[in-house]
């Protein structure tokens, strides 16, 4: 492996590396020569599924870089109908918790989709944005709480509340500040950082989370009531990729995710005639 990073260093004439005591870090010129490094890494895997879908044979991964409550829904959705049209398929999700970390993480090829999570509609310069869906906040409390299921409250209604939150910088926690910052005597008893912990600490009685409708089915299965909250704000929920630098897998996904965004729009229209 040394003389491999040796020979490319000699072929291009820079320094990719500094030896430091047994190990290495990245040159400037190295770090210059990440990201479109890994887009022809991107690039060459291309080839080599198209060519081996060619020849009759299937198989790839597509790499999608997630935010926390798009990663609940619709990526549940997308991923069990993914692999139904596509078994030989596989898909694999990297972790990110702001729409900045998803756009890092596609534009520098780490990740061919990314699916995020904003509160205004999507734009990012140099990246093609796929609306999929918007998505309004709920409350969610424990069962035989002190909400009722199904039953549309305002924010003032959680009045005297205990709340679970984000911490700040999320749209959920800007929702939650809004709330006890109304002179609603609302309390905030636990502040997360991980979504996964939320739902455990309602269901144990600890308070009430605001959270994206995307987490409704889930916690209702889990035996939660959940609330719409009006008016609420939302979270719009968009697909960035780079398409030029796409595998045929990856291009796969983005058409069924096409596919899913024109049936929640469809729905949505349904649900306003």
């Amino acid at each position: 492996m040394s003389q491999a990073m040796a020979n490319l260093e000699s072929d291009l004439g820079v320094s990719l590396f500094h030896r430091l005591g047994r190990g290495v870090v990245l040159s400037e010129a190295g770090a210059e020569l990440l990201e479109p490094s890994r887009r022809v890494l991107r690039d060459l895997n291309a080839v080599r599924e198209k060519a081996a879908g060619l020849s009759g044979l299937h198989g790839g991964t597509v790499e999608i870089a997630v935010m926390p409550s798009p990663g609940i829904e619709p990526l549940t959705t997308l991923v069990q109908r993914f692999t139904e049209l596509h078994p030989s398929l596989r898909v694999g999700t990297q972790a990110a918790f702001t729409p900045e970390e998803v756009v890092a993480l596609v534009r520098s090829g780490a990740c061919e989709l990314g699916l995020l999570g904003a509160a205004s509609p999507v734009n990012v310069p140099g990246i093609e944005v796929l609306p999929v869906e918007v998505q309004p906040f709920v409350a969610v409390s424990a069962p035989g709480g002190e909400i009722e299921d199904a039953v549309p409250l305002r924010p003032e209604d959680l009045a005297g509340r205990k709340l679970i939150a984000s911490r700040r910088g999320s749209l959920m926690r800007t929702i939650v500040d809004d709330i006890t910052t109304a002179g609603t005597d609302t309390d905030i008893v636990a502040v997360v950082d991980h979504r996964t912990s939320i739902l455990p600490l309602v269901l144990s009685g600890v308070g009430i989370a605001v959270l994206p409708a995307a987490w409704t089915r889930l916690a209702r299965r889990c035996g939660a009531a959940v609330a719409p909250i009006e008016p609420t704000a939302h979270l719009h929920v968009a697909m960035i990729s780079l398409p030029a630098h796409l595998t045929p897998a990856a291009r796969s996904f983005l058409d069924l995710t096409r596919s899913l965004a024109r049936q929640r729009a469809a729905e949505d229209r349904a649900g306003f005639s």
